[in-house]
């Protein structure tokens, strides 16, 4: 942020970004850059002739030119400039303060669960490798702000995405989230305890109010990243005129979100999965759309909506899940994908990479979440060992 500094010396003065310089005692980096700027009182009539004060004239001009292009210039480094921070830094950070960054990547955990699996842990590490520029943030419901968790964590997958410099770990408190949203008055009135579909509900309702509220892209947290979405409005078809709510992008206060939460109050019904889903996606958007099949890989478009292909999220169906998770004579390239959602829900959680059985979730983790891969994978047998020895 630019702030204005005074200093003693008469008509001087100094605007202050952060300096990105490295700190070995902390171990920590700090970010910014400084423009000072000598304002010279305006010149008096000199007796050696006017040529003095021409000459001081077009120093200012050049000094003023230098600093409004160095403003300029510093200002559209801010974000990258942002990300260059290491994880201290990030624990001084708000939500509120990383999310109006804007464009950011959320991922939601709505168990009491404090060590993501290696599959979350994959989610997170392939969006931040794709979106370096933007924000990752992962809520989770688990976490409090008493919670000592840190980069020395024995939650392992904690340490590492800790570690990435766009990434930002943050407790999920759903009644600030929905406030000022038409989802408070339902939070208020409900009873988590009562509620058969608890987690996937609550899921899909902050969802909705975090992206109203400050924009970005939602994803769940079983979807790998693997090249970026050209679409700042849009929602992802799991098949043709058919809806998903696992990965969607809006710009903050859309008013199709704003319905959509509407929606979600007037119709609750939390016995049926998915109704406050993609069901609630479905319906809202054919409200406003004449949705048609997909007849290639082409997308849809509506009401400045892109209802993108099936293909872009979705090769793989979900009556397929289990093809992830096995070793395939030639791999796909998913050259018309974006994303690749790997079906957790329908897994229940019973398959998982296991380092050489060169199936295809496998060479996925290996390409887009490489750390995530070697840290947790790899090593889990080396951890799962001493675990037991230490337990003996």
């Amino acid at each position: 942020m630019l702030q204005a500094v005074w200093v003693s010396s008469p008509g001087s003065w100094a605007l202050r970004e952060p300096i990105c310089h490295h700190d070995d005692k902390q171990a920590s980096w700090k970010c910014g850059f400084v423009r000072t700027i000598i304002q010279h009182p305006c010149p008096r009539h000199d007796p050696k002739g006017p040529g003095k004060a021409r000459m001081f004239k077009k120093i200012q001009i050049c000094l003023c030119f230098f600093f409004v292009s160095g403003i300029l210039y510093e200002i559209s480094l801010l974000s990258s400039c942002f990300f260059s921070y290491m994880p201290m830094s990030k624990h001084f950070l708000t939500p509120e303060q990383v999310l109006n960054l804007g464009k950011s990547i959320i991922f939601l955990e709505t168990t009491e669960r404090l060590e993501p699996s290696p599959l979350v842990s994959c989610s997170v590490e392939s969006a931040a490798r794709i979106y370096q520029d933007r924000p990752i943030i992962l809520f989770m419901k688990g976490l409090t702000n008493d919670t000592a968790l840190d980069l020395n964590s024995s939650y392992a997958a904690f340490s590492l995405l800790s570690s990435m410099k766009n990434v930002f770990i943050f407790p999920l408190q759903m009644e600030t989230v929905f406030q000022e949203t038409p989802l408070l008055q339902w939070y208020n009135q409900v009873v988590p305890e009562q509620e058969k579909n608890w987690v996937h509900v609550s899921s899909d309702a902050s969802r909705l109010a975090l992206i109203w509220k400050y924009g970005g892209i939602y994803m769940d947290t079983d979807v790998i990243s693997i090249r970026p979405i050209p679409e700042d409005s849009f929602l992802a078809a799991q098949k043709s005129q058919f809806s998903s709510n696992g990965i969607f992008g809006f710009p903050a206060h859309h008013k199709f979100i704003w319905d959509c939460m509407e929606n979600f109050v007037l119709k609750y019904n939390g016995n049926i999965w998915g109704n406050q889903g993609p069901f609630l996606m479905t319906r809202m958007l054919k409200a406003i759309c004449n949705l048609t099949d997909f007849k290639g890989t082409e997308d849809h478009s509506c009401q400045n909506i892109s209802f993108l292909n099936p293909q872009r999220f979705y090769p793989i169906p979900y009556p397929a899940w289990g093809r992830y998770y096995e070793v395939w004579d030639k791999s796909p390239n998913f050259n018309l994908s974006y994303a690749l959602h790997l079906w957790n829900f329908m897994n229940h959680n019973r398959k998982a990479v296991v380092a050489g059985s060169n199936t295809l979730a496998e060479k996925l983790y290996k390409a887009y979440c490489p750390t995530t891969y070697e840290d947790l994978i790899q090593n889990a047998e080396l951890r799962n060992f001493t675990l037991s020895e230490d337990t003996a």
